[in-house]
């Protein structure tokens, strides 16, 4: 003899409100991992206070003197001598070049160095500062 079950079974349902939750979750966390994916084509100098106006968004040649009176264009490590031919085959026309220099790099360094992005044709400068 058979004996039947009192239960009527059940079909299957998918509940939309917990996967709307975590498709927000998601979306939510790829945004903050993108935003901390930006790269500043910098190196991580101490710069020195000022204010200054937000630059327009586009490939920036960075100029970066370190404390040890190291030269790198666009992170890579130059010699003076070495600077003005590498920043002449990346210079466009009329682009500027950022100056990020260490607050504690000699002085002559940097200015030697400006020099020699001058004669490589670079006419504008923009020294790079810290918030405050």
């Amino acid at each position: 003899m058979r004996i039947r079950s009192r239960r009527v079974p059940r079909k299957g349902r998918i509940e939309i409100i917990p996967m709307i939750d975590v498709m927000f979750f998601l979306l939510a966390t790829f945004m903050l991992a993108s935003l901390t994916m930006q790269n500043l084509h910098s190196l991580r100098v101490d710069l020195p206070a000022g204010k200054a106006d937000p630059m327009e968004a586009r490939a920036p040649v960075t100029l970066t003197v370190t404390r040890d009176g190291e030269i790198y264009l666009n992170q890579v490590s130059l010699t003076l001598d070495d600077l003005e031919p590498a920043l002449r085959g990346l210079l466009q026309a009329e682009q500027d070049v950022i100056v990020a220099a260490d607050s504690a790099a000699p002085e002559g360094v940097v200015v030697r160095a400006m020099l020699r992005a001058r004669d490589a044709g670079a006419q504008h400068f923009l020294i790079a500062v810290r918030r405050d």
